[in-house]
C-alpha cells in the first residue's frame, strides 16, 4: 500500500472528490481525517470511512474553525503527512450579476480557505510531507458566468508555485491538481435551477474531448499519486485530469 501508516488530512472530504479521495486513502493504509460542514454528510462520511477515521465540522471560511480542526488532530496525532487542500465551491453569475458578497464568500473559502488550511498545517507537516490543493481547469479557459470562480482557482495555483518554494527547504513537497468537468454534486452547488444546470452540463459535456464528465475516483487516483512516494521529485506542478478540454 502506497500510504501505510501516514497522516492524511482532507478537506472538504465528505462528498465528491474529497470523500472518494479519503476512501482511496484510507485503503491504500493512511489514517485519515476529513472536514466538512454539511451534517448530513458528515453523518454519511463517518458511516463510510469507518471508526478510525476522523470526521470533523469545520467551515473553513473562518479562520478560528480552521484553528480548530487543527486542535482536534493534535489530540490524535503529533504530524500531518498528507494534506489535501480540498475545500470549495462556487456560484455562477454573468458580469453584471456579481455582487460584492459572491466576490467575498467564492474567496472565503475557495483561496483563503486554502492558504490558512495550509498555515496552520504546516506546524504539523514534516519532511517529506505532500500538499496537494484543488484548482481547476477553469484556471485557463474562459467560462462565461464563472468569472470569480475561476480567478479563485487561478489563484490556488499560483499558491502551489509560491508555498512549493517556500516549502521546499523543508522538504515539503505542494503541487495541485486540477479537475475537468467531473460528476460531483459541487455542480449542483453553483446557484443554477435544475433546467439551466442540465443545459449547462449537456454543453460542457460537448466540449471535453474524451465525450463524457470526469468520475471522483479518477481525480482520487491521480491524488494518491501525489501523495505519496511515486512523485516524490514533484513540487509545483499542476497535474491536470480534465479529459482534454483546457488543452483542445
Amino acid at each position: 500500500m502506497k500510504l501505510t501508516n501516514k497522516v492524511a488530512l482532507i478537506t472538504g472530504g465528505t462528498s465528491g472528490i474529497g470523500l472518494e479521495t479519503a476512501k482511496r486513502f484510507r485503503d491504500e493504509g493512511a489514517h485519515v481525517i476529513v472536514t466538512g460542514i454539511n451534517p448530513a454528510r458528515l453523518e454519511e462520511a463517518k458511516k463510510e470511512l469507518g471508526p478510525d477515521a476522523m470526521v470533523i465540522s469545520a467551515d473553513l471560511r473562518n479562520v478560528a474553525e480552521v484553528d480548530s480542526v487543527f486542535t482536534a488532530i493534535r489530540t490524535r496525532y503529533d504530524h500531518i503527512d498528507v494534506l489535501f487542500a480540498n475545500a470549495g465551491a462556487g456560484t455562477a453569475a454573468p458580469l453584471e450579476a456579481v455582487t460584492d458578497e459572491q466576490i467575498n464568500d467564492q474567496f472565503a473559502l475557495n483561496f483563503k480557505g486554502i492558504f490558512f488550511t495550509v498555515q496552520k498545517a504546516s506546524p504539523l507537516l514534516v519532511k517529506g510531507s505532500s500538499v496537494i490543493l484543488t484548482t481547476s481547469f477553469l484556471n485557463r479557459v474562459g467560462a462565461p458566468g464563472l468569472s470569480i470562480l475561476s480567478a479563485s482557482k487561478a489563484a490556488v495555483r499560483s499558491l502551489a508555485l509560491t508555498l512549493g518554494a517556500e516549502l521546499a527547504p523543508r522538504g515539503i513537497r505542494v503541487n495541485a491538481i486540477s479537475p475537468g468537468p467531473i460528476s460531483t454534486p459541487f455542480h449542483g452547488k453553483l446557484g443554477l435551477s435544475d433546467a439551466d444546470l442540465s443545459a449547462v452540463a449537456a454543453s460542457i459535456e460537448a466540449q471535453v474531448p474524451l465525450g463524457r464528465f470526469g468520475e471522483a475516483n479518477e481525480i482520487a487516483s491521480a491524488v494518491v499519486f501525489l501523495a505519496s512516494d511515486d512523485s516524490s521529485f514533484m513540487t509545483g506542478s499542476e497535474v491536470i485530469v480534465d479529459g482534454g478540454i483546457s488543452h483542445f
